[in-house]
Formats: C-alpha cells, sequence, structure tokens
C-alpha cells in the first residue's frame, strides 16, 4: 500500500501526507511540507476520519486482500 495519499476529516480538512504511522486509536500522518501555521506532523483519532484519497496507483488485489469485492475497470 502507499504510503501517500489525501486524508480528508469530519471537519472538511483535505491533509496531503507523506508517511504515516497506526496505533489502536491514534493515527500519525507526516506532511512533506508544513500547513500554514507551521505544522508538519497531525495527530488524529480515527473517528474524524471521513475519507482517504489514494494519489498512486493501487491494484485490486490490494483491496481484496482486506475484504474489498469486486474490480477495477480496465484502462
Amino acid at each position: 500500500m502507499p504510503r501517500r495519499g489525501i486524508l480528508v476529516t469530519t471537519f472538511d480538512e483535505q491533509i496531503p501526507f507523506s508517511g504515516f504511522l497506526t496505533r489502536e486509536d491514534f493515527l500519525v500522518l507526516e506532511r512533506q511540507t508544513p500547513d500554514s501555521l507551521g505544522a508538519r506532523t497531525i495527530v488524529l483519532a480515527y473517528d474524524v476520519v471521513a475519507g482517504l484519497k489514494i494519489t498512486e496507483v493501487v491494484r485490486a488485489k490490494t483491496f481484496q486482500a482486506v475484504g474489498f469485492q469486486g474490480a477495477f475497470s480496465k484502462r
């Protein structure tokens, strides 16, 4: 799974990240560049995560391995 993407929060913020760490109750995101306040690292509870945008190509098999079903269309 790629380590880069954009996390969408329940408070309508989109956070681009270049790496992450996980824990049972929290997610730590690392930004490549600081945000407007100078922050490079963000710690979030999972309940504020609304979505994940993946900016790299990921094969369907990666998602199927964790329980997703179906197929992507051929390009």
